[in-house]
């Protein structure tokens, strides 16, 4: 898993000075697998499908990549880094900081595709919508897998870490969230413990026992103030099942939030709120579909 770090945020389009082959290998390295209609709506929107399918083929005939193909999907290909690819592209400016992730095999690669695929897909509608709106998110502002320690021996992983500019006339916003994305493939209640997680990663302090004196003090504050100026948004993304069920899902979560004495004390400090993927897709994420975690009428994620 990756250790939390800053990540340099895109331009608001790939650039087309930038080698296509090469963006491609560096999206597969950030978000470790996905589909050629997803590099496509990354990084070559509105081009021609031969735009990307032509270099996915030549890198695969390299050794570079290969894909697994989705089931149920008319024959639908999910691309991701061989052993070669990741070692190729370790040394990337946009990955560094980022370990090699190869996937040994097709049979290694379908056991991820499902959750990898499904956070891509949420990451596309911020990207989408971001050009829309003229705002800055690109396809490396999207780290998944980011770990961050909540003690000597435990850590939360965040399924991405996402990096977003709010652009106006005269002033650019820069936002940040934990993002984590459920496909109701775990207990209601198990979900809503994440949110423990993070107010615990709010008010985390390592201890430094036994410094040697000629060090210069250690810092002080909680650990996440290593990696992020203001504690990140955390935003849930909920699919996989009836709207009914994710409603309900979205309740216990609610409920957590008012019931737990370390979770209230976050609400009242860093805004958090929950939507489902399928809203996002339709709407986009600036639409009125997220549902505040403290309370209240559903607004965009901008305006929690």
């Amino acid at each position: 898993m990756t250790p939390a770090f800053e990540t340099t945020p895109a331009a608001r389009k790939p650039s087309p000075v930038e080698p296509l082959p090469h963006q491609i290998l560096a999206v597969l390295g950030q978000h470790r697998m996905a589909t050629t209609n997803q590099l496509h709506q990354l990084l070559r929107p509105g081009a021609a499908h031969q735009t990307i399918s032509a270099p996915l083929n030549k890198l695969r005939r390299e050794g570079l990549v290969d894909y697994t193909v989705l089931p149920q999907s008319n024959r639908s290909r999910a691309w991701y880094l061989t052993s070669d690819g990741a070692r190729l592209t370790r040394d990337f400016p946009a990955l560094r900081g980022r370990p090699p992730y190869p996937i040994s095999s097709g049979t290694a690669a379908s056991l991820k595709t499902p959750h990898t695929l499904t956070v891509l897909r949420s990451h596309l509608t911020f990207v989408t919508d971001a050009r829309r709106r003229g705002d800055e998110h690109g396809h490396l502002d999207w780290t998944p897998e980011v770990a961050h320690p909540l003690s000597d021996s435990e850590r939360i992983i965040a399924d991405a870490v996402m990096h977003y500019t709010l652009v106006s006339d005269d002033e650019r916003t820069k936002l940040r969230a934990f993002i984590e994305v459920d496909r109701t493939t775990m207990g209601s209640e198990r979900l809503a413990t994440k949110l423990i997680d993070y107010a615990r990663l709010w008010t985390y302090e390592p201890q430094h026992i036994n410094r040697p004196r000629s060090r210069q003090p250690a810092a002080t504050g909680p650990v996440w103030l290593r990696w992020y100026p203001v504690f990140p948004r955390v935003l849930f993304v909920l699919t996989g099942a009836s709207r009914y069920v994710l409603g309900n899902r979205i309740n216990d979560l609610q409920a957590m939030t008012a019931e737990h004495p370390l979770v209230a004390t976050l609400a009242r400090q860093v805004l958090m709120g929950a939507a489902i993927l399928e809203d996002l897709e339709e709407h986009g994420p600036t639409s009125d579909i997220w549902v505040p975690l403290a309370g209240g009428k559903p607004r965009p994620w901008t305006q929690l």
